[in-house]
């Protein structure tokens, strides 16, 4: 999975349209590579958590090469069914952004639980522990694209960022990671209430 995900970033890069913006979105791509890679290799956790979290590095990579503002999918809506989502919801800005940061929730929430539940926390804490880690990352994330760009590339900054705009748009992803979470912590509980319980050892 690592080595797939790799490859799928590997193309994002080839002839990108924005290539002075793009590296600085995959500022920490490498490092998270190779903390996924040594995960990987060790055992530690399990193949759903590690699928849900190489595909959201997969998304962000192909948001990356399009810096998110200008990813195309409007364009791949129209070829594939005649139409997209400004015809389908109005939508004027895009939004993959936004689809992005409900994914970082989603798809990182198995993996927090699992680090709560090796600390050995409850199942109760450890998916509480995981909706505050998404929320802090989150917060983070922003904190750290917004140095990133006024440090590295100021006269790029509101390309990098994505904001389109949107002066609220830093509250808007975070409600959304944390919102993306939520339904993943809503729907981990239900599986553990539904999941059987353990034979009794002999």
């Amino acid at each position: 999975m690592v080595v797939a995900t790799s490859t799928v970033i590997a193309a994002t890069l080839v002839s990108p349209p924005y290539p002075r913006e793009q590296w600085l979105q995959h500022a920490a791509t490498p490092i998270v590579l190779a903390a996924a890679l040594a995960a990987a290799r060790r055992g530690w956790f399990s193949n759903v958590a590690m699928a849900a979290a190489l595909a959201f590095l997969a998304l962000h990579a192909v948001g990356a090469r399009w810096i998110y503002s200008y990813v195309p999918y409007q364009r791949w809506c129209d070829v594939l069914f005649g139409a997209g989502p400004a015809e389908w919801f109005g939508w004027q800005r895009n939004h993959f952004d936004r689809l992005v940061h409900v994914a970082f929730g989603v798809l990182l929430t198995p993996l927090f639980r699992e680090l709560g539940l090796k600390a050995g926390l409850s199942s109760r804490g450890a998916l509480a522990t995981a909706w505050l880690a998404v929320a802090g990352a989150s917060a983070a994330y922003e904190v750290f694209e917004w140095l990133l760009a006024i440090i590295a590339a100021p006269e790029w900054a509101d390309r990098y960022n994505g904001q389109q705009g949107d002066p609220w748009d830093a509250q808007k992803d975070m409600a959304l990671a944390m919102a993306g979470s939520l339904a993943a912590c809503l729907l981990l509980a239900l599986s553990q209430r539904r999941a059987p319980p353990p034979s009794p050892r002999e």
